[in-house]
């Protein structure tokens, strides 16, 4: 693709490329750069029933194009057949979230070394996509060492918020009715009702409503067990932020709650809302598409990025 302006002062390029995986998949990732960046690598990992571009819009905006503006080498995924990943999910596509994290992340970190000529990397995610990541990390330790960072927006693995907000979207709406339009059709064509910005298969949503009802963090397929593993593995540095006004999909208490279990690592908490100086009351997914985002926290962001690089081979 030709390079987009950002502003007048700055080109970044957006290049759509293909991951290859199992099954003959095609992971789609954007690959968004200033013209000639060498930066250090980002990848980020969107959340369920959404696409990457919760991180980005080709117009210059997002989480993404502000990190890339700023030096960074920053590459966006569609997760297996969400986006423009190939082919799209349909009755006929059985995967879930166990292939997920133990074949298309991995998948991914590779991709993403190998492509930008670096060793190391950070990772971000959006919602359910910092659970695949720990997960992954969990289960896969030899993955670490070269995971300099990760920093989350409202992710959280189990619900046990007790508000309104929680019984309606994740009882009736996320518990019940996708799960009936998965049964109905073979997967859940949440993009066809209009219900949110990307489908995902009958397995992914079944696997993911276990763990949010349940308090072990066990694998349906296999039984691994990442919540004893994070009693021994120590997972990279990560940054984690709750919205204020996130009632639900993210609230405050389950993002606390997932930190916990994900072990003894360095860590960092935010909560985003007026009352801690932000100029929005934060939600779900404004936390990463408003505009005030860009004075707000993702200089904040930048900055844990920018603490937690390489320096003689040793973290900063």
């Amino acid at each position: 693709m030709a390079p987009l302006p950002f502003n007048k002062d700055l080109l970044m390029r957006f290049q759509s490329l293909f991951c290859p995986t199992t099954d003959q998949h095609q992971l789609h990732v954007m690959h968004i750069s200033q013209s000639a960046s060498q930066g250090v690598p980002i990848l980020m990992i969107h959340g369920m029933c959404e696409d990457g571009h919760i991180f980005y819009h080709e117009s210059g905006k997002g989480l993404a194009c502000y990190l890339a503006q700023k030096g960074f080498d920053v590459y966006v995924a569609d997760l297996r057949g969400i986006g423009k990943s190939t082919p799209k999910i349909g009755r006929h596509c059985h995967h879930g979230q166990t292939e997920t994290i133990t074949e298309d992340i991995p998948q991914l970190i590779e991709f993403v070394k190998q492509h930008s000529y670096q060793s190391h990397l950070h990772l971000a995610a959006h919602s359910w996509g910092g659970v695949n990541i720990n997960s992954c990390l969990l289960r896969r330790p030899d993955l670490i060492p070269c995971v300099l960072s990760n920093v989350y927006f409202g992710s959280k693995r189990s619900v046990r918020a007790k508000t309104f907000n929680r019984y309606l979207m994740i009882n009736l709406f996320c518990n019940n009715i996708l799960r009936l339009l998965g049964k109905i059709h073979g997967y859940v064509p949440a993009v066809k009702y209009k219900l949110s910005s990307g489908d995902t298969t009958a397995k992914t949503h079944v696997q993911c409503v276990d763990w949010v009802k349940k308090d072990n963090w066990i694998d349906t397929d296999d039984g691994f067990n990442y919540g004893q593993a994070a009693k021994t593995v120590t997972l990279p540095p990560t940054l984690y932020y709750a919205a204020i006004n996130d009632l639900s999909l993210g609230h405050r208490f389950d993002v606390q709650n997932f930190l916990k279990e994900s072990g003894n690592h360095k860590h960092q908490y935010g909560l985003l809302g007026t009352k801690n100086g932000n100029a929005l009351d934060y939600d779900h997914n404004n936390m990463l598409t408003a505009e005030e985002c860009l004075t707000d926290h993702f200089p904040n962001v930048l900055d844990w990025f920018n603490r937690h690089e390489m320096l003689d081979g040793k973290l900063t």
